[in-house]
């Protein structure tokens, strides 16, 4: 190892790991990699699911060994000093070992004592941590109680707590809301600026990744490219556009066509409008014709474009048989009875657990073939409207119809024609993936040669065949994900209700989800979706803001977005929209309880 390697937070050199899985096939996780991260800068590693991008943070944090090649951290071999290596790191893993019974206080404490910190040094360090996090007002608050993204920062606190020299953070802000996801990026900003703190992070948000030093790009276990993120941006500079659609068309309709098109490399709704990377090839007819009405506005790169162009042409050079083919209407049997058309209405709707009132009397209605957005801040109360949309949940007061039925009186009739997919992996680890469609097909009716068709389907629609044979609770999150949205329209339900679908998943599964949603919405299937990619909204016909069970504003998105603050700077976004109107609703609850 060359001195200025040893000055490096992390080098890699060859590093190869594989793992046998439940299987009994052994799987390369990681294929001779070599890298470097940069001292005192932030560091992104980014990719699809099954990358390689968790082992690779495994590796570093001194978890488990390569199998082949060279890995030091901090100038430490790895292998050979894992235990000097983890006295100098802090690593945060995508689920941090919170414990929800104690208070915030006392997790500090828990991991104070585990790491030797001296009560001196607490002193400082407690008092530090508090003031970043904001978390002090909540020291005695069970972490059980705390919000999503304060449970962030309470695991980010507890990494903190011995001051280490490289910080690890696998996936830090997934499933998080933008207002928290900002604090956390101003967190991670203050350790890199203030004290010249080395961070290396996985991420599925590539808008983060283009705020960081160096990005290194992982593909299928390999590095496809490292660099500055404007090194990958470069590639696809003045192939970025924006097609506004023609009068009384849906962006998500031309995305969803745009993305099946071999000579566009990105599409992507945007404030109304389409965001478009065409390849390094000419325009086929078929594709001019798509965009034939549409008005074409050049707009600049961005690494996301670029990380788009990037795998898709990856793909491309490593295809040897014919692509998957896209998401086709599902050609649905006559449904059992007729939707009305409104498929889904909630009037003065209330749920209490004891003194807590979770949701405080909302009132909404969805149309059918409609695609309805339920955004708001961890802890809104959107999960708890879910689940009492779904018969999971008694409701406290109020009324709900879901599908022509009032569900205070006869849920078993309604949840025949509804989907679910909760927002934690709630299907049957132990169980294989073949095993969970297996009991979800027969729990739905499906029998004979129909429950063998719809089986079928979803292996081939979900890309699951290849990892029929595995325990589900071991697929990468992405292919979770993709496990439970087959389950849940195993029998082709009307009403499909989705929390937190792609949290996790990378920006091609994203994609290739919303264009499955599209169809389905095409075909009448009415959805309702949460979640925290504020882009994703714009996929919505109207959307519905909670914050504390209340509903703060309601509308299309573009009735939304107009409700941003405009600063001269940038076209406003459903995320600008979202945090001031969350914003603008807590300063009016403490204005009223100050009253």
């Amino acid at each position: 190892m060359t001195p200025a390697a040893a000055t490096l937070p992390l080098v890699a050199r060859g590093v190869t790991k594989r793992f046998r899985r439940a299987a009994g096939d052994e799987v390369a996780a990681l294929k001779d990699v070599s890298l470097e991260t940069h001292a005192g800068a932030l560091t992104a590693l980014v990719g699809p699911d099954s990358a390689g991008k968790t082992t690779l943070m495994r590796l570093a944090a001194g978890l488990v060994a390569p199998d082949a090649g060279e890995l030091t951290i901090l100038g430490i071999d790895v292998a050979r000093r894992p235990q000097e290596v983890q006295d100098r790191v802090g690593y945060m893993p995508q689920r941090f070992g919170l414990y929800e019974d104690l208070s915030v206080q006392e997790n500090l404490d828990l991991y104070a004592d585990l790491h030797g910190v001296s009560g001196r040094e607490r002193a400082l360090r407690y008092a530090e941590l508090m003031e970043m996090t904001a978390l002090g007002p909540f020291r005695d608050r069970l972490a059980g109680r705390l919000s999503g993204g304060m449970k962030q920062k309470l695991g980010l606190a507890c990494t903190l707590v011995r001051s280490p020299e490289l910080l690890l953070l696998d996936e830090p802000t997934v499933g998080v809301d933008p207002l928290s996801r900002r604090e956390l990026w101003q967190i991670m900003r203050r350790l890199v600026d203030e004290r010249g703190l080395s961070v290396l992070i996985t991420t599925s948000y590539l808008d983060e990744a283009e705020r960081c030093a160096h990005v290194a790009v992982l593909h299928d276990g390999a590095v496809l490219v490292q660099g500055p993120p404007a090194t990958i941006t470069r590639e696809v500079t003045g192939r970025a556009f924006l097609a506004v659609p023609p009068e009384g068309a849906k962006a998500r309709d031309l995305q969803a066509l745009l993305l099946d098109a071999p000579d566009i490399v990105e599409a992507v709704p945007q404030a109304g409008r389409v965001r478009l990377v065409r390849a390094n090839a000419p325009e086929t007819a078929a594709t001019q014709e798509l965009l034939a009405g549409c008005t074409l506005v050049p707009t600049q790169a961005r690494f996301e474009d670029g990380f788009m162009a990037l795998l898709k042409a990856r793909a491309r050079e490593r295809s040897t048989v014919a692509p998957r083919a896209s998401p086709q209407p599902r050609g649905r049997p006559p449904p059992r009875a007729a939707l009305p058309e409104v498929a889904i209405s909630v009037s003065d709707l209330v749920r209490s657990f004891g003194a807590f009132i979770a949701v405080d009397h909302v009132s909404f209605s969805v149309r059918q073939g409609e695609i309805f957005g339920l955004l708001g801040p961890n802890g809104a109360g959107k999960t708890t409207t879910f689940r009492m949309l779904c018969g999971l949940l008694a409701v406290s007061s109020g009324s709900l119809r879901v599908a022509g039925v009032d569900l205070r009186k006869a849920r078993a009739s309604a949840r025949e024609r509804i989907g679910y997919v909760a927002q934690k992996f709630s299907l049957y680890g132990q169980l294989t993936v073949a095993e969970n469609l297996e009991f979800f097909a027969s729990a739905y009716g499906l029998r004979g040669a129909r429950k063998e068709e719809r089986l079928a389907w979803a292996a081939r629609e979900f890309e699951l065949a290849s990892f029929a044979a595995l325990p589900s609770g071991q697929l990468p999150g992405g292919f979770k994900q993709r496990l439970a949205m087959a389950t849940a329209l195993l029998h082709e339900p009307d009403i499909l209700f989705l929390d937190e679908p792609t949290s996790g998943a990378d920006p091609l599964a994203r994609r290739e989800f919303w264009q499955r949603i599209t169809r389905l919405a095409e075909e009448g299937v009415t959805v309702i979706v949460t979640t925290h990619f504020m882009e994703e909204a714009e996929y919505c016909d109207r959307v519905l803001i909670l914050d504390a069970g209340k509903v703060l504003a309601e509308g299309t998105p573009a009735e939304i977005r107009a409700r941003a603050p405009e600063d001269g700077t940038h076209v406003p976004t459903m995320e600008d929209a979202f945090v001031a109107i969350v914003e603008a609703g807590r300063n009016g609850a403490r204005e009223r309880g100050v009253g």
